[in-house]
Order: structure tokens, then sequence, then C-alpha cells
């Protein structure tokens, strides 16, 4: 069931954060059939590649050449510092207050944090037979969170963006599968339906989710959406199919 929506912004956006370190340890760790990516920070300390941070300045720039009663009035960011230097730049020298909401951080591997799929199926068999089994969305690694438990966090902040953002056009700077969550709960995808729009679409790095408010919902205007980048003719990125590792950024 889609939330109903008396409240809140009028304009919700979400931006995925730029290319990240980790994003390119993945992609090379995945081409060499490597069981570990080759990064040694903690998730909540990757930090932007190059590509990234022009990236997220090239968001900065977009913004910048907007009319001012389409600019965000209020931004929130998932604290892992790639997000969090994603909002930092692109929302340079505009007026919008940035805040930090950890129920924005990605999705905690748990155990699996750092491998890759074949890492997964060489190292812990039993954890790769048992998400067979139990299916992506509702697996939950050890010491990590499932899909399904995104989407609670997902539901915890829109319940208090109800209040504290009536009438905002607000950004929020936060992962791929984070993202994918607020399209299960805000439009009332059932589990096949946001597994299906997973593997069709990998989400570009600093590409932009837009939700207008109309009548008692937020409708899905924009997905994945990477004018901003094109524009200025940087480089655009995305992760490969996800594949039994799913490692997103």
């Amino acid at each position: 069931m889609r939330p109903r929506w008396e409240s809140g912004p009028a304009e919700l956006v979400l931006v995925r954060h730029g290319e990240s370190v980790g994003n390119r340890a993945d992609a090379a760790a995945r081409d060499a059939g490597a069981e570990e990516l080759d990064l040694s920070a903690r998730d909540a300390d990757v930090e932007l590649s190059d590509t990234g941070r022009e990236q997220a300045q090239a968001l900065g720039r977009w913004l910048a050449d907007r009319d001012g009663a389409a600019l965000p009035t209020a931004a929130v960011a998932s604290p892992y510092r790639r997000a969090a230097d994603t909002a930092a730049l692109a929302l340079a020298g505009l007026d919008a207050p940035l805040d930090h909401d950890e129920r924005l951080r990605e999705r905690d591997l748990g155990v699996l944090d750092g491998l890759t799929g074949a890492g997964i199926r060489a190292r812990h068999p039993a954890e790769a037979a048992r998400r067979e089994r139990l299916g992506k969305f509702y697996y939950q690694p050890p010491s990590g969170e499932s899909w399904a438990d995104v989407a609670l966090r997902v539901r915890g902040l829109l319940q208090d963006l109800r209040v504290g953002h009536d009438g905002e056009r607000l950004w929020l700077f936060t992962h791929q599968a984070v993202i994918m969550a607020f399209r299960y709960v805000l439009e009332g995808l059932d589990e096949a339906e946001v597994l299906d729009l997973d593997r069709q679409v990998r989400i570009p790095n600093a590409s932009v989710t837009t939700y207008v408010r109309s009548g008692a919902h937020l409708e899905l205007t924009a997905f994945a959406d990477t004018t901003a980048v094109d524009r200025l003719d940087v480089e655009t990125t995305r992760e490969a199919s996800s594949g039994s590792g799913d490692r997103v950024g």
C-alpha cells in the first residue's frame, strides 16, 4: 500500500553519491575474478574517486543554473563519506541547510562486506545457499541487513519527514539500495517488482530520482536521471549487475 501524504515535502529528490574508490575496487575485483576487494577503508570511510568528485561538482553546476524556485530548500545526507562529500560539493554556494541521518546509510553487508560473489561462494557457501533459498529481499547476512531492514529504515525516516519538512523541496543524498527501498515504499511495490526493477536498472552515480507531491501521494517524475553529469561531458558510471555478491555502493 502506498503511503498517503497530507503533509511533508512538496518535492523529494534522491541523489546517489558520486563514484567512489569502493566502486572502482569492486569493478576491478570482478574483472580479475578475485574473491575480495582491494580496499582497506571501512565502508563508512570510503571516499569519492576523482571521477566521483567531478560528478558531484557537475551536479552543483547544474543546480547553479536552475531557477531559484526549483532549487532545494533543505537537504539530508547519509553520514557515509562518499554521500556526505557528494552533498557538500553539489550544494556548495546554495542556501540549503544540510543535515545527516544514519537511516540513509548504505545497506550493511555484515561478514560479507568486501567480498565479491565469487568470494562469498568460496568462503561462505552455506550463506550463498541460504541467500538462494530466502531470496535477495529477505536474506540477511550475519551481522548485516536485508533489503527489508533497509525498507524499515526508510519508512521511519519518511514518517519524520511528514512533520519536519512540510512543503520543502528536499534533497536526500544516499546509496543505491536505499533509493530502491524508497521506490519500494513510496510506490507500494512488492518483492518481485522491486527486485525486477533492480535487475533492469543499475542506478548511475550522481543520478537524480525525483518525486513530486500530487494529491495524497508522492509521484515519480524522474528515475536515475544523469542530465547533470551528461551535460558537462563527465563520465557516467554505474555498477555491473549485482549477481550473488549483491555488492552495491
